[in-house]
């Protein structure tokens, strides 16, 4: 008897459970709709909208800047290319097809309500520190800062980004100009140290706000809780894990030490803790591979990498980039659409520019290598 009230209490409570989750779900759903449900069906429609397969096979068979121009006349990109007047440059298309993707964020960004809206701040931030440090390197070399701004990404400008030039180190660089922007917060006693700003620690700095950001990131989405949590988190631990190979692989054989690597690495990621120290221990490729490898989810990357094809890391990386960007369109409810729209969309413009390239320098066989399909 006791057995059977045990057992009938195991269940009930069961039942309890599967009645919370289920009332839970449906909540999310019902709310998320009412807030962004409008917005999610936008950014789906944009999603459609991507080069497809058949148009890269069409692109690549296309013989002069001309030719793309009429081809992407028929896409998405119609209204922005149509205008271009003769002769045409590769950075005339590359900037139509970007201003399309800024008129798309724009509209989604000043309809959206919060929380969205502060997730698609944070979409962009990785821009705003790009900008910084491109303004901050072109002053270095003596650029002019108005054609420093031209080159800047629009989705990462802020109003006192010109004045960047004046900063003559990380304190300046942030007490003068950045301290009013979304990146304060990314600043610390640690990186505000007077030194100069020359090459070295400009990219020291890049590395440093980047780690912030990402973890900041992280953490915020982890607030969010939900499929947006769940779906964030192996985005974002993608990116953290990235970069850390990057750092890793930029860093070997100069002065920077492994405790200065380790202070780059984010805070999260597959290969935090373990897997950043063998990187900040690696003195070559092979170690380096060797860390990667003993992650499930970059083994496959990086057995495919053989010896000395170090340089086709950097397409597979945006393969799976993309990988993992299409898949989170499967689930629905959530913000990381937005995050993974804007990086299909910004590899899609890469792969025009890519093949603009290879037609205007007669590389046309090349056009391939270098296409990383969005869909």
């Amino acid at each position: 008897f006791f057995f059977s009230c045990f057992s009938l209490a195991v269940s009930a409570s069961r039942a309890d459970k599967v009645a919370m989750s289920w009332l839970s779900t449906t909540a999310e759903m019902a709310l998320f709709n009412v807030k962004s449900g409008f917005l999610e069906a936008i950014v789906r429609g944009h999603k459609l909208g991507l080069l497809t397969t058949a148009d890269y096979s069409n692109l690549s068979q296309c013989d002069s800047l001309e030719d793309i121009k009429l081809y992407l006349t028929g896409t998405d990109y119609g209204d922005y290319v149509q205008n271009l007047a003769a002769p045409l440059q590769t950075t005339a298309l590359v900037e139509s097809c970007t201003q399309k993707l800024v008129d798309d964020w724009a509209y989604l960004r000043e309809n959206a309500g919060e929380p969205l809206g502060r997730f698609m701040d944070y979409c962009v931030y990785g821009h705003m520190i790009d900008n910084v440090v491109l303004i901050v390197m072109g002053t270095i070399h003596e650029r002019d800062v108005n054609e420093l701004l031209d080159k800047c990404h629009p989705l990462g400008l802020f109003d006192s980004l010109a004045s960047l030039g004046v900063a003559q180190n990380v304190r300046d660089l942030y007490r003068l100009v950045l301290v009013d922007t979304p990146l304060a917060p990314y600043f610390s006693e640690s990186n505000l140290a007077s030194e100069d700003l020359d090459e070295i620690n400009v990219e020291i700095l890049r590395n440093t706000l980047y780690k912030s950001y990402l973890d900041d990131f992280a953490q915020f989405c982890k607030s969010l809780g939900g499929t947006t949590a769940e779906v964030m988190a192996t985005t974002l631990a993608f990116q953290a894990d990235r970069r850390a190979l990057n750092i890793t692989l930029n860093s070997i054989g100069t002065e920077l030490t492994r405790d200065d690597r380790r202070r780059l690495y984010s805070n999260h990621g597959l290969l935090h803790p373990h897997g950043q120290a063998e990187l900040a221990a690696a003195d070559d490729f092979d170690s380096v591979r060797a860390a990667m490898e003993r992650v499930p989810e970059y083994a496959g990357i990086f057995s495919r990498v053989g010896a000395g094809e170090a340089h086709a890391l950097d397409k597979m990386l945006y393969d799976e980039e993309v990988r993992r960007a299409v898949n989170s369109f499967e689930q629905q409810f959530h913000f990381g659409i937005f995050h993974s729209y804007l990086a299909l969309r910004e590899q899609e413009i890469r792969n025009v520019m890519w093949i603009s390239e290879c037609i205007a320098q007669d590389q046309k066989g090349r056009i391939l290598d270098g296409i990383v399909f969005t869909i």
